[in-house]
């Protein structure tokens, strides 16, 4: 293709991603490239009279859309890192396309016959190509490779709808939030508040060109500070109920988005007789089945309500005593929790800020990995990236071998969404005929450095940090043959545990002595500074797990039973969660509208896996915390059978092979401290 760079020969560094060549106008040209080319590739492989092997059928189809998949893995990933409303528009026209091809290929009855016949003649095959053989097979038969001719129509008919239903969800719930802007008239109204905070926020309205005011957004970083810190109740109040009622009952509204990809979803996994979508995802999970998933999240209400209950009734109490405070509602809790963490450990997360400037924490991070895993982190700027604030390091380990690319892309802009997020370029295993190494990516919205001070950030932002540099050592230190069964393509359930694992060296001495060291005076981070993080550890845990179920427990109602005729989604939502409500509701407010990782990342009948991984992380921690947390014979079983071999075996076979056995239930409970 002439003139499109990403059909031209990259002469960067490693072959990496060539950003700075790319311009809007290539894109849809570009996929409709890549679209023709795996087309053509599908009719050869279509029109091939030898009888079917894995050479000649599966394998063709494991790589038969490389350049496409390149094109589409730029674009998608910048539609969430750095896109514009007609970037955003794009994905329209991009996404059926795609779920085109996929329909062409799942629903093509000579493809089926030439997959199932190497599914059914097996042998000679090894473990990995049997593996893939397997998983291609069974992903025919869930997109419908058995239906009918008329059932198949009908699905393809739902997939291209949900191919424009979850981008418009997206862009619904970024616009939304980048839509609110407050200002404060006065430095009063923000006392309570930290003096980064209050730079920031004279920042942020310096750049709106209100040089005399104070702003906030819905940002991470602008809310916490004002929820956690502010005495200004109403601030408080204004900035909750703002980020309470994103894309609900707005310009942007997502309810009638929810209600079809709902009907849609449903509809889909009847097609496929399945009894409803929750019911067919779980099939590829290690929960199984939507009973398990319901019986698991009940334990963890049943143990953690009353004690939540508990911990609100302390908070009640905390406010009436000092504020004389009579209806406690949500945009206190953060608030009161911060003053009764002061009284009962003498700590305040304030305190441990100036240890955390970022480039520090990326730094302990690195040397945590070089700890357990012998990696090194060389920066290179000679690598292209998409935003001056992302920067590029080589990986490394031994004396010199190259394990991937690591793309960091740390603060928060309007081009971004909110959350934080591990992502690749290009995935571990076989491209272009030989076996290459990821090009690996860490998106975040973390507080960023004002005139007068670096970045610093809050305990839950390193925890963030580590925990997506675990999905991000996950996609590294994958070693597979195919790209479909690497790191961290793995069940659902299971790929939060090597994110979730990283987040318990946060807290150990061992680890902030490579890292935590005050901004300013270069002092190590005291020890009683540590211990008073440790004994606060298990403070209002279970209203943590409470708030995890609320978003568990509504993704389970909405996609285990048939909601085809919900009128009102916040009545439903409502009805779905009023037995986890600790406080009241706040009117105008819907968790469901703005709740992207259900409707519009992958995580449909799936949250639940974050509180499942994590049952996983404190079981697998307990044997770092035996042998020790930089054990090295530790760390290379961990390596070697989580985090290398992806989805090439069931992940509780690589799990008890790690462990020595299953899981215990109880130890995540333990951990918080609730039994």
């Amino acid at each position: 293709m002439n003139n499109n760079p990403f059909f031209e020969k990259w002469n960067t560094p490693f072959d990496s991603i060539p950003f700075h060549l790319f311009k809007k106008e290539h894109y849809v040209p570009a996929i409709d490239k890549g679209l023709e080319d795996a087309r053509k590739g599908l009719k050869e492989l279509k029109e091939n009279n030898a009888t079917p092997t894995f050479e000649n059928t599966i394998l063709p189809l494991e790589v038969g859309e490389e350049d496409l998949g390149i094109v589409t893995g730029v674009f998608f990933n910048l539609l969430s890192a750095e896109s514009d409303d007609e970037f955003k528009q794009m994905a329209n026209e991009i996404s059926p396309k795609l779920a085109s091809l996929s329909s062409e290929v799942f629903l093509d009855d000579v493809i089926f016959q030439k997959v199932k016949h190497v599914y059914e003649n097996q042998d000679g095959l090894n473990a990995e190509q049997k593996r893939l053989v397997n998983m291609l097979y069974k992903r025919f038969i869930r997109n419908g490779a058995l239906l009918d001719p008329e059932k198949k129509k009908k699905l393809e008919q739902i997939d291209q709808e949900l191919s424009v239903l979850s981008p418009s969800y997206s862009r619904n719930v970024l616009n939304s939030t980048n839509s609110f802007i407050h200002f404060v008239d006065t430095i009063e109204e923000l006392d309570g508040m930290p003096e980064t905070a209050k730079q920031a926020a004279k920042e942020l309205a310096k750049q709106r060109g209100k040089e005399d005011k104070w702003a906030f957004n819905l940002q991470a970083p602008s809310i916490v500070p004002v929820l956690s810190y502010a005495k200004n109740r109403k601030l408080r109040e204004i900035i909750s109920r703002a980020a309470g009622k994103r894309a609900f009952n707005d310009d942007f509204d997502n309810q009638d988005i929810i209600k079809k990809i709902i009907t849609l979803k449903h509809e889909r996994a009847e097609l496929l007789g399945y009894k409803n979508h929750a019911d067919y995802t779980l099939q590829e999970r290690m929960a199984e089945n939507v009973e398990t998933v319901n019986e698991f999240l009940e334990k963890i209400y049943q143990v953690s309500y009353p004690k939540a209950k508990e911990e609100v009734e302390e908070l009640k109490a905390l406010a009436k005593r000092i504020d004389n405070l009579d209806e406690f509602m949500s945009w206190d809790s953060s608030y009161y929790s911060e003053i009764l963490k002061k009284e009962k450990y003498d700590f305040n997360e304030e305190e441990l800020k100036p240890y955390f400037k970022m480039e520090n924490c990326i730094e302990g991070i690195f040397k945590t990995a070089g700890k357990l895993y012998g990696l090194r982190f060389v920066e290179n700027k000679e690598v292209p990236v998409y935003h001056k604030d992302v920067t590029v390091y080589e990986v490394r380990e031994n004396e010199n071998d190259f394990v991937g690319l690591l793309y960091l892309d740390l603060f928060p802009r309007e081009t971004k969404r909110d959350g934080a997020w591990m992502t690749s370029y290009r995935s571990q295993g076989l491209f272009r005929g030989e076996v290459v190494r990821p090009f690996i990516s860490i998106v975040a919205n973390l507080t960023p450095s004002t005139s007068d001070t670096p970045s610093l950030l809050n305990l839950r932002e390193v925890e963030t940090l580590f925990h997506e540099f675990g999905h991000a050592l996950h996609g590294l230190l994958s070693d597979c043959t195919y790209p479909s069964l690497a790191s961290p393509s793995v069940y659902w359930d299971f790929v939060e545990l090597p994110s979730q694992i990283m987040e318990n060296w946060v807290k150990e001495e061992e680890t902030l002595k490579l890292f935590a060291y005050h901004y300013q005076t270069g002092e190590l981070i005291p020890k009683e500074l540590v211990e008073k993080v440790r004994r606060a550890e298990k403070f209002n845990k279970a209203s943590f797990n409470i708030r995890q179920l609320n978003f568990g427990m509504l993704d389970m109602a909405w996609y285990s039973q048939d909601n085809r005729n919900v009128k009102s989604v916040i009545e439903f939502e409502d009805n779905a969660i009023e037995k986890l409500r600790l406080l009241p509701r706040v009117e105008g407010s819907c968790i469901s509208t703005s709740l992207s990782h259900i409707f519009a990342g992958g995580y449909s009948a799936g949250y639940y896996s974050y509180k499942w991984a994590e049952v996983l992380d404190a079981d697998a921690f307990e044997k770092f915390l035996e042998d020790g947390i930089f054990n090295q014979e530790t760390a290379r079983s961990f390596r070697e059978n989580v985090l290398a071999r992806g989805n090439t075996e069931h992940p509780m076979d690589l799990y008890v092979r790690f462990r020595g056995r299953k899981p215990d239930a109880a130890a995540s409970l333990r951990r918080d401290g609730l039994i």
